[in-house]
């Protein structure tokens, strides 16, 4: 530890005790990665705070010295969103697990940002209520970093991402201020923009969140398919009808061998593709939608239906959809998690795209996927023992985003974009979009202190130069445009 360092140290202890510091290289291992661990990075220190007070101090501190800082909750991240700075100061906020208040009157509550998500809902449950957004994660994943991630789930298809459940924000500023952001302000959505932002425009130390009221009937389909690609015309017949369920989900043959030895959650022998439908709401329209799902799939070739009502039945179907992605460590000794989004009629193509990209390179990939919105998970699996099978699931997983943007979709959809997949930006951006994105971050970080290193791949000082613009708005020009 340099001498600077060791003096800003001292100076956190006497804001946090000398409990909330981390100061021991042994233990400062524990923090050097997030859920994504081939990217790694020992932090110089580690604070605790307990409140948002502490929490501004220390980033007061930073701001006076130049030191870089990283927010970090439950670590559960895949997109190494929270990888620390080895010259930095990491500051862990899951000490802050209070859950402040539970106002079923006004159907929200106030949380602290090391909160699990599903505890919000345990909260609200013995009300009738609960917190939608449902990352696999739940039981352990934090509010805060949900936000930071603009996390969503299984059910984001029907109920959205963290950005619609979240009605108010207190937050840290990069330079140490606490400042609220509320939904209802007036003028330009700064909360909008906080959320989903990365830890890069400062850090979040109370969340206001809407809560739903519980659907009073929730019923769960099974669906079994000899082929992805049969699972996929139910899909998109199930959402060309109208239909939106609470939740669609889609397992290929690979993902289910793993959640059978992991979990063995008993899904239909044989099945090349399993399709998770929920359905919810009054209990007249579910039972509507759900004769005209169970047609679908089986006019789409389902070979096996399962229906669940009740809690227990329900969790039984979900059990190996929820474990895919630890499951794969049964069947793999080492795996990537991918994230990409493809227009829903894209999916038999992207799908087959992944297949020949799998033969080609010699890398299993197990396909877990939000099949109602797109957003696919392909786990690449690997024997990191092998020689250059490591370098050939990275190929893989690269080549699957560029698939994905090929076909008009997204190089994340709930993971974030992190250290990991900042390199892919400009192949969805232009320079001069990456440049306004930057002007954003520059007004709430001009000395590029939090989370630096993160979304961008060659992230522009604050005060320098953008890029020079040559000629004139087509529409300026022409006198179409009108002006403000």
């Amino acid at each position: 530890m340099t001498p600077a360092m060791a003096e800003l140290s001292g100076r956190f202890a006497s804001i946090l005790g000398p409990g909330g510091v981390i100061t021991d290289p042994v233990r400062l291992r524990t923090y050097e990665c997030d859920g994504l661990t081939y990217h790694r990075a020992t932090p110089a220190v580690v604070v605790l705070p307990e409140t948002a007070e502490q929490v501004a101090a220390v980033v007061r501190a930073c701001d006076e010295t130049g030191t870089p800082f990283v927010a970090r909750g439950s670590g559960t991240g895949l997109s190494g969103g929270a990888l620390p700075r080895a010259d930095g100061v990491l500051i862990v906020t899951s000490r802050m697990r209070r859950i402040l208040q539970v106002d079923i009157e006004n159907r929200r509550a106030v949380v602290e940002p090391g909160v699990t998500n599903l505890a919000i809902t345990e909260a609200a449950r013995p009300y009738g209520y609960y917190y939608a957004p449902d990352p696999s994660s739940q039981q352990i994943c934090s509010i805060g970093g949900n936000v930071a991630e603009n996390s969503g789930g299984a059910h984001c298809l029907k109920y959205g991402f963290t950005v619609n459940h979240v009605l108010a924000i207190e937050l840290v500023t990069p330079d140490g201020e606490i400042v609220q952001l509320d939904a209802m302000d007036p003028g330009y959505d700064l909360l909008g923009a906080f959320i989903g932002s990365e830890g890069t425009l400062g850090i979040a130390t109370k969340i206001t969140v809407r809560l739903s009221r519980a659907p009073e009937v929730v019923t769960t389909l099974l669906a079994a398919f000899r082929n992805v690609e049969s699972g996929g015309l139910a899909v998109s017949a199930i959402i060309g009808a109208g239909i939106v369920p609470a939740a669609i989900e889609m397992m290929d043959a690979l993902a289910i061998e793993a959640a059978e030895a992991a979990v063995r959650c008993d899904y239909p022998p044989g099945a090349g593709a399993v399709l998770i439908v929920e359905l919810d709401g009054p209990g007249a329209e579910v039972a509507h939608q759900f004769a005209r799902v169970e047609r679908i799939c089986q006019e789409s070739g389902a070979f096996e239906l399962r229906v669940a009502d009740d809690p227990a039945e329900r969790a039984a179907i979900w059990k190996g959809r929820r474990s895919a992605f630890a499951a794969v460590g049964r069947i793999s000794p080492a795996y990537l998690v991918q994230d990409g989004v493809v227009p829903r009629t894209a999916l038999p193509m992207v799908l087959a795209g992944i297949e020949e990209l799998s033969a080609r390179y010699g890398i299993r990939v197990a396909n877990v996927f939000h099949a109602g919105d797109g957003n696919l998970h392909p786990l690449v699996l690997f024997d990191d023992g092998e020689e250059g099978a490591g370098e050939r699931a990275e190929q893989v997983s690269s080549e699957i985003l560029d698939l994905c943007i090929s076909y008009g979709g997204s190089i994340t959809g709930e993971h974030g974009v992190g250290v990991d997949k900042s390199r892919y930006m400009p192949k969805m951006f232009t320079p001069e979009d990456l440049d306004t994105m930057q002007l954003v971050r520059c007004a709430f970080d001009p000395k590029n202190l939090s989370n630096p290193g993160k979304i961008f791949p060659t992230p522009r000082l604050c005060g320098e130069a953008p890029g020079v613009r040559k000629g004139v708005h087509p529409l300026v020009a022409s006198g179409e445009a009108e002006l403000f």
